[in-house]
Protein backbone atom coordinates (compact mmCIF):
# COMPACT_ATOMS: atom_id res chain seq x y z
CA UNK A 1 0.00 0.00 0.00
CA UNK A 2 0.70 3.13 -0.38
CA UNK A 3 2.20 5.34 1.98
CA UNK A 4 -0.63 8.37 1.22
CA UNK A 5 -3.56 8.23 -0.88
CA UNK A 6 -2.55 9.24 -4.08
CA UNK A 7 -4.56 10.85 -7.18
CA UNK A 8 -3.37 10.69 -10.36
CA UNK A 9 -5.27 12.97 -12.65
CA UNK A 10 -4.33 12.47 -16.48
CA UNK A 11 -5.56 13.77 -20.00
CA UNK A 12 -4.74 15.67 -23.09
CA UNK A 13 -4.84 19.50 -22.90
CA UNK A 14 -8.52 21.56 -22.77
CA UNK A 15 -10.14 18.89 -20.56
CA UNK A 16 -9.26 20.87 -17.48
CA UNK A 17 -6.72 18.46 -15.84
CA UNK A 18 -5.18 21.53 -14.21
CA UNK A 19 -7.73 23.64 -13.21
CA UNK A 20 -10.06 20.21 -11.61
CA UNK A 21 -6.90 19.03 -9.86
CA UNK A 22 -6.08 21.95 -8.15
CA UNK A 23 -9.55 22.60 -6.95
CA UNK A 24 -9.89 18.77 -5.72
CA UNK A 25 -6.20 19.27 -3.75
CA UNK A 26 -8.17 22.34 -2.05
CA UNK A 27 -11.23 20.41 -1.03
CA UNK A 28 -8.82 17.67 0.17
CA UNK A 29 -6.37 19.05 1.70
CA UNK A 30 -3.72 17.84 -0.39
CA UNK A 31 -0.62 18.44 -2.14
CA UNK A 32 -0.86 19.69 -5.77
CA UNK A 33 1.82 18.26 -8.17
CA UNK A 34 1.79 20.04 -11.75
CA UNK A 35 4.21 17.92 -13.54
CA UNK A 36 3.30 19.88 -16.40
CA UNK A 37 5.02 23.28 -14.46
CA UNK A 38 8.35 20.54 -13.99
CA UNK A 39 9.19 20.17 -17.85
CA UNK A 40 8.83 23.11 -18.16
CA UNK A 41 10.82 24.14 -15.79
CA UNK A 42 13.75 21.83 -17.78
CA UNK A 43 12.72 23.61 -20.91
CA UNK A 44 13.44 26.99 -19.23
CA UNK A 45 16.95 25.68 -18.18
CA UNK A 46 17.73 24.42 -21.65
CA UNK A 47 16.97 27.73 -23.06
CA UNK A 48 18.83 29.80 -20.58
CA UNK A 49 21.66 26.89 -21.66
CA UNK A 50 21.32 27.78 -24.84
CA UNK A 51 20.41 24.26 -25.56
CA UNK A 52 18.36 22.86 -28.57
CA UNK A 53 16.18 19.83 -28.42
CA UNK A 54 18.73 18.41 -30.73
CA UNK A 55 20.40 18.29 -27.87
CA UNK A 56 18.76 15.51 -25.64
CA UNK A 57 21.18 14.22 -23.95
CA UNK A 58 23.01 17.46 -22.62
CA UNK A 59 19.35 18.35 -21.60
CA UNK A 60 18.77 15.12 -20.10
CA UNK A 61 21.83 15.64 -18.06
CA UNK A 62 20.25 19.04 -17.26
CA UNK A 63 16.57 17.32 -15.97
CA UNK A 64 18.70 15.35 -13.37
CA UNK A 65 21.06 18.58 -11.86
CA UNK A 66 18.18 21.16 -11.68
CA UNK A 67 16.04 21.89 -8.66
CA UNK A 68 12.72 22.21 -8.78
CA UNK A 69 10.18 23.11 -5.68
CA UNK A 70 6.38 23.47 -5.70
CA UNK A 71 4.76 25.89 -3.40
CA UNK A 72 1.20 25.28 -2.16
CA UNK A 73 -1.52 26.21 -3.75
CA UNK A 74 -2.79 30.29 -3.01
CA UNK A 75 -5.99 31.40 -5.00
CA UNK A 76 -5.54 28.92 -7.47
CA UNK A 77 -2.04 29.25 -8.19
CA UNK A 78 1.28 27.74 -7.34
CA UNK A 79 4.47 29.22 -7.28
CA UNK A 80 7.29 27.24 -8.31
CA UNK A 81 11.27 27.77 -7.74
CA UNK A 82 13.79 26.33 -10.27
CA UNK A 83 17.91 26.65 -8.53
CA UNK A 84 15.86 28.86 -5.83
CA UNK A 85 14.42 31.16 -8.45
CA UNK A 86 10.91 31.86 -8.74
CA UNK A 87 10.18 31.05 -12.39
CA UNK A 88 6.29 31.06 -12.29
CA UNK A 89 5.98 33.69 -14.96
CA UNK A 90 8.97 32.62 -16.70
CA UNK A 91 7.90 28.94 -17.35
CA UNK A 92 4.68 30.11 -18.71
CA UNK A 93 6.24 32.39 -21.67
CA UNK A 94 5.69 31.13 -25.23
CA UNK A 95 9.26 30.25 -26.42
CA UNK A 96 9.20 27.84 -22.71
CA UNK A 97 5.81 26.78 -23.85
CA UNK A 98 7.11 25.60 -27.28
CA UNK A 99 10.06 24.17 -25.79
CA UNK A 100 8.45 22.07 -23.17
CA UNK A 101 6.54 19.41 -25.28
CA UNK A 102 9.34 17.57 -27.25
CA UNK A 103 11.73 18.04 -24.08
CA UNK A 104 9.14 16.22 -22.11
CA UNK A 105 9.78 13.44 -24.67
CA UNK A 106 13.42 13.21 -24.07
CA UNK A 107 13.68 9.46 -21.81
CA UNK A 108 16.01 10.89 -19.58
CA UNK A 109 14.15 13.67 -18.78
CA UNK A 110 10.97 12.09 -17.64
CA UNK A 111 13.13 9.74 -16.12
CA UNK A 112 14.63 12.12 -14.05
CA UNK A 113 10.98 13.92 -13.42
CA UNK A 114 9.44 10.85 -12.99
CA UNK A 115 11.37 10.13 -9.80
CA UNK A 116 11.53 13.77 -8.66
CA UNK A 117 7.43 13.58 -8.83
CA UNK A 118 7.25 9.90 -7.04
CA UNK A 119 9.32 11.44 -4.10
CA UNK A 120 6.82 14.70 -3.84
CA UNK A 121 3.91 11.43 -3.32
CA UNK A 122 6.08 9.94 -0.50
CA UNK A 123 5.76 12.98 1.48
CA UNK A 124 2.26 13.28 1.42
CA UNK A 125 -1.29 12.90 0.27
CA UNK A 126 -1.26 14.23 -3.79
CA UNK A 127 -3.22 15.56 -5.98
CA UNK A 128 -0.67 14.71 -9.27
CA UNK A 129 -1.87 15.87 -12.97
CA UNK A 130 -0.28 15.56 -16.12
CA UNK A 131 0.01 13.05 -19.19
CA UNK A 132 1.48 9.85 -18.40
CA UNK A 133 0.82 10.11 -14.25
CA UNK A 134 -1.75 6.93 -13.85
CA UNK A 135 0.16 5.00 -16.18
CA UNK A 136 3.72 5.24 -15.00
CA UNK A 137 4.62 7.83 -12.47
CA UNK A 138 2.23 6.35 -9.60
CA UNK A 139 1.13 3.34 -11.52
CA UNK A 140 -0.53 2.08 -7.76
CA UNK A 141 -2.64 5.26 -7.15
CA UNK A 142 -5.72 4.60 -5.24
CA UNK A 143 -7.53 6.95 -7.76
CA UNK A 144 -6.85 7.15 -11.58
CA UNK A 145 -8.59 9.88 -13.71
CA UNK A 146 -8.45 9.93 -17.01
CA UNK A 147 -10.40 12.99 -18.40
CA UNK A 148 -11.51 14.01 -21.82
CA UNK A 149 -12.75 15.70 -23.87
CA UNK A 150 -14.37 16.75 -27.64
CA UNK A 151 -11.35 18.36 -29.81
CA UNK A 152 -14.35 21.28 -30.40
CA UNK A 153 -14.59 22.05 -26.79
CA UNK A 154 -11.06 21.22 -25.94
CA UNK A 155 -9.83 24.52 -28.19
CA UNK A 156 -12.42 27.01 -27.49
CA UNK A 157 -11.54 26.41 -23.67
CA UNK A 158 -7.91 27.03 -24.62
CA UNK A 159 -8.64 29.51 -26.91
CA UNK A 160 -10.45 31.27 -23.87
CA UNK A 161 -7.57 31.16 -21.48
CA UNK A 162 -5.03 32.83 -24.37
CA UNK A 163 -4.38 36.21 -24.69
CA UNK A 164 -7.52 37.80 -26.63
CA UNK A 165 -6.37 38.45 -30.39
CA UNK A 166 -3.16 36.24 -30.05
CA UNK A 167 -4.51 33.72 -31.76
CA UNK A 168 -7.87 31.91 -33.38
CA UNK A 169 -9.57 29.46 -32.41
CA UNK A 170 -8.26 27.06 -35.54
CA UNK A 171 -4.96 27.84 -34.94
CA UNK A 172 -5.54 26.25 -30.95
CA UNK A 173 -7.23 23.45 -32.33
CA UNK A 174 -4.62 22.76 -34.49
CA UNK A 175 -1.69 23.25 -32.14
CA UNK A 176 -3.90 20.76 -30.00
CA UNK A 177 -4.15 17.74 -32.69
CA UNK A 178 -0.56 18.60 -33.26
CA UNK A 179 0.43 17.46 -29.37
CA UNK A 180 -2.12 14.77 -28.85
CA UNK A 181 -0.67 13.10 -31.71
CA UNK A 182 3.00 13.94 -30.17
CA UNK A 183 1.93 12.86 -26.98
CA UNK A 184 -0.67 9.65 -27.66
CA UNK A 185 2.67 8.29 -30.17
CA UNK A 186 5.60 8.74 -28.33
CA UNK A 187 7.33 5.58 -27.31
CA UNK A 188 7.82 6.36 -23.85
CA UNK A 189 4.94 7.01 -21.58
CA UNK A 190 2.44 7.41 -23.91
CA UNK A 191 -0.56 9.29 -23.44
CA UNK A 192 -3.44 7.08 -22.48
CA UNK A 193 -6.20 5.92 -19.53
CA UNK A 194 -4.62 3.31 -17.50
CA UNK A 195 -6.46 -0.21 -17.42
CA UNK A 196 -8.13 0.81 -14.37
CA UNK A 197 -8.77 4.64 -14.55
CA UNK A 198 -12.64 6.26 -14.33
CA UNK A 199 -12.69 8.24 -17.96
CA UNK A 200 -14.53 11.22 -17.29
CA UNK A 201 -16.16 13.38 -20.21
CA UNK A 202 -15.83 16.59 -19.29
CA UNK A 203 -17.99 17.75 -22.22
CA UNK A 204 -21.45 18.39 -20.26
CA UNK A 205 -19.46 18.99 -16.94
CA UNK A 206 -18.76 22.33 -14.99
CA UNK A 207 -15.11 22.23 -13.50
CA UNK A 208 -16.87 21.94 -9.98
CA UNK A 209 -18.62 18.79 -11.12
CA UNK A 210 -15.57 16.95 -12.14
CA UNK A 211 -13.49 18.17 -9.27
CA UNK A 212 -16.16 17.08 -7.23
CA UNK A 213 -16.56 13.91 -9.18
CA UNK A 214 -12.71 13.20 -7.91
CA UNK A 215 -13.02 13.99 -4.27
CA UNK A 216 -15.69 11.66 -4.08
CA UNK A 217 -12.98 8.77 -5.41
CA UNK A 218 -10.53 10.27 -3.01
CA UNK A 219 -13.23 10.05 0.39
CA UNK A 220 -14.34 6.75 -0.51
CA UNK A 221 -10.15 5.85 -1.04
CA UNK A 222 -10.17 7.18 2.13
CA UNK A 223 -12.68 5.19 4.17
CA UNK A 224 -11.50 1.93 1.73
CA UNK A 225 -8.04 2.41 3.81
CA UNK A 226 -10.23 2.76 7.10
CA UNK A 227 -12.25 0.12 6.72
Amino acid sequence: MNPHIQVAIDGPAGTGKSTVAKRAAEALGYTFVDSGAMYRCVALAALRAGLSVEQADAIGGLAARVSIRLGPLADGKQPVWLDGEDATAAIRTPEVTALSSPVSAIPAVRAALTAQQRAFAEQGPVVMEGRDIQTVVLPHAEVKVYLSASPEVRAERRYRELRPGSTTVAAVAAAIRERDERDSTRANAPLKPADDAVVIDTDPLSVDEVAARVVALARAAEEARHA
